[in-house]
């Protein structure tokens, strides 16, 4: 339709579902979705957070203070005043340690006498910004440099679980954007030229499918993981985890687009590409994966958690990332202790932060997947 019918149309038609474009119309749909809406601005929240984790958290994930080990988590208070009369807007209290006769541990409570104000974009612990330049600047932390601030808690050496939480949603949701970039390739082009081809070519690639689906999946990870030597960088065991599980979890979106395929091989658009002459790999690329590229979207949105839930298993059996790496399966191996489960159960918050992640993708992929679907009015 030219420029010229379409400004013909009344406005109230141009802006109807009509005449609307398939993404415009995706977009009204998941618009109405208020759960997948608000899981999307929570997964984007997640996002910046790992982007900015040197700002957002108080301190490296390094740091440490042995004076505070097992600190409990403090709790944020606004609008307080200090021994001397001083107004705070923003503080927390401070602790006082008592040591137990008996077991000889220390024990750390809040101190309503000690006054600790908070600030935003305080002058904290200088690090480098993206690895490009020097920066001490944090979103939150303590006023006077190098007082106790735990908003988690304290673990074993006396470091943040806040700053670790933090620092781990980098790694945790990288590996999953990663892996599941892989894997979208791996399964687009295998589950495409499956479709596509067929014959030999088709039996090949199912039968490589089914045997991968065969081995058990916590085995498989353990003897691929087994394969990354102890002393291997932490970068490179990074890497191979990613690789890992892009090589097991390609095999559902492969059958999924090879489905798509084996019902527009025969469709007219696809016809007259071969007649003019393109080549397979256009065809797959340029003509019929645009063509449901709404429904791998929803179902890469849905496979990010499996990710991401892999990697905490992996590293939570200590057969995945190893420190210095800070992930979510990583702090939640660490919290493997009885005395973890009976007086310090602010390590397992890094769980929570699993949680929530997992639950937003699952229903922001359930919102995709609903204003994709073209029956769905």
């Amino acid at each position: 339709m030219t420029d010229q019918a379409i400004a013909l149309i009344p406005e109230r038609v141009r802006n109807s579902d009509a005449v609307a474009g398939q993404w415009k119309l995706i977009w009204r749909r998941f618009r109405r979705h208020r759960l997948a809406l608000g899981a999307g601005v929570v997964i984007l929240l997640i996002y910046l957070v790992a982007l900015f984790a040197e700002v957002i958290a108080p301190v490296s994930s390094q740091t440490y203070d042995s004076r505070y080990t097992y600190a409990p988590p403090q709790r944020l208070k606004v609008a307080g005043y200090d021994a001397t009369g001083q107004f705070h807007p923003l503080y927390v209290n401070g602790y006082s340690m008592k040591v137990d006769p008996i077991a000889l541990s220390r024990n750390y409570v809040a101190d309503p006498a000690v006054v600790i104000p908070v600030g935003f974009f305080v002058k904290g612990e200088p690090y480098q910004f993206w690895g490009l330049f020097d920066f001490d600047r944090h979103l939150i932390g303590p006023i006077e440099a190098g007082k106790p601030f735990y908003l988690f808690g304290a673990d074993r050496l006396g470091r943040d679980v806040f700053s670790r939480t933090v620092h781990g949603t980098r790694v945790s949701m990288s590996v999953g954007l990663i892996g599941v970039a892989i894997s979208l390739v791996l399964g687009i082009i295998l589950g495409g030229i499956s479709g596509l081809y067929g014959g030999w070519v088709d039996d090949v690639i199912q039968r490589s499918i089914e045997l991968i689906n065969s081995i058990p999946t916590i085995p498989l990870w353990m003897g691929l993981a087994a394969a990354v030597p102890i002393s291997a960088d932490p970068i490179l065991v990074y890497l191979w985890i990613t690789v890992i599980l892009s090589l097991i979890g390609w095999t559902d979106l492969a059958r999924v687009v090879r489905g798509r395929f084996l019902s527009l091989k025969t469709e007219d658009f696809v016809i007259a590409a071969h007649l003019d002459g393109c080549s397979r790999m256009r065809i797959i690329w340029r003509h019929m994966v645009p063509s449901f590229m709404s429904h791998i979207i929803a179902s890469v949105t849905l496979a990010i958690p499996t990710m991401i839930l892999a990697e905490t298993a992996l590293s939570f059996l200590g057969i995945g990332l190893r420190p210095p790496v800070v992930s979510w399966g990583v702090l939640l191996q660490e919290a493997q202790n009885i005395l973890a489960v009976t007086s310090a159960p602010w390590l397992f918050l890094p769980g929570l932060a699993v949680i929530v992640t997992v639950l937003a993708l699952n229903f922001l992929g359930d919102g995709l997947r609903d204003a994709a679907d073209p029956y769905e009015y």
